[in-house]
């Protein structure tokens, strides 16, 4: 989304390039991995519509006094300011500048939620991936805002994966682009086996979107990561579920701090074998070589999809 907080009324604004990591990249062989195992916050804040990035740093900060073994911190859609437009900024600018400094500082992989990001006479909704030397190592344009009521604000053009060194290959989708399953499965055709997605919801179809994220996971054998914005800013009940869609964690209304170890290999395990060792679901995607009508082609190969070994009845 945003699906729409209480916020100044506000006029609006074209896309540059993102970065973003193609399916040209085979994810790295197993015993290049150091580790499966990554540890999250997913920082499920209560916030008003206006400058929070102080009450953000602190809150960050908390987390990592009381669970010091956090790899990543996730944060919800627009929570630094708010859906109000007079917060967009130029990318890079102070706000991520400020935000690659918490996250070398802390040693952390860091992603700040989104921002509203002015680009020329345009604006987009971007999230930043800031890597533990405060390095911007990817930056995800919103592909589908919430339109009618995410007014004024362009698509992005280019879905983003970055690759955890020794970990992992994760995705980042923002709110209403989880809504469009193509979103998901586009990031897990190049090698995503974790989804990272901020949220601003605060409207009634939040059931609906954890179904949907219970979904996305079942249907591309990933953990997704789901986490809303709560008080003014939300509805809450962020939601992390891992890739058979087992809900691993679901929050209430109010502020959460949600730690949580991924376990990388269990989404391996999953793919090679099957959903509770039935349905090989990316496989059969990949080697049924059907047309889509509503994509104008044919299923097109990819290293991260091929590494995934035959579609066969698993062994003892």
């Amino acid at each position: 989304m945003p699906r729409f907080a209480n916020c100044p009324k506000q006029e609006v604004f074209k896309p540059r390039c993102e970065a973003s990591i193609g399916p040209e990249h085979a994810l790295a062989a197993p015993g290049d991995r150091v580790m499966t195992s990554f540890s999250i916050a997913a920082l499920q804040v209560e916030l008003p519509c206006a400058d929070n990035r102080d009450h953000l740093e602190k809150e960050i900060e908390r987390a990592l006094t009381r669970f010091p073994w956090l790899h990543m911190v996730v944060l919800p859609e627009l929570c630094s300011f708010g859906p109000a437009l007079s917060f967009a900024e130029a990318v890079p600018g102070p706000t991520e500048q400020r935000y690659q400094a918490l996250a070398k500082k802390h040693k952390i992989w860091l992603i700040p939620g989104s921002i509203y990001e002015r680009a020329g006479d345009d604006i987009f909704n971007t999230a930043s991936v800031i890597n533990p030397h405060g390095e911007v190592i990817a930056r995800y344009r919103k592909i589908y805002p919430f339109l009618p009521y995410e007014k004024g604000v362009k698509s992005g053009s280019q879905f983003v994966v970055f690759d955890v060194p020794g970990v992992g290959r994760f995705g980042v989708s923002i709110c209403y682009d989880g809504w469009i399953p193509e979103t998901t499965r586009a990031m897990v055709w190049s090698g995503a086996e974790v989804i990272l997605h901020p949220t601003m919801t605060g409207t009634i179809d939040r059931a609906q979107e954890l179904v949907i994220a219970q979904a996305n996971a079942i249907c591309n054998q990933c953990y997704f990561v789901d986490v809303n914005n709560a008080g003014p800013l939300g509805n809450g009940r962020s939601i992390i579920v891992g890739p058979e869609g087992e809900i691993i964690h679901q929050s209430g209304q109010v502020g959460e701090q949600i730690p949580v170890t991924l376990d990388l290999d269990r989404v391996r395990e999953v793919r090679k074998h099957g959903t509770l060792r039935l349905g090989q679901i990316l496989k059969s995607f990949r080697d049924t070589q059907v047309e889509f009508p509503c994509y104008r082609g044919q299923y097109q190969p990819s290293p991260s999809m091929a590494a995934l070994g035959p579609l066969r009845m698993p062994e003892k």
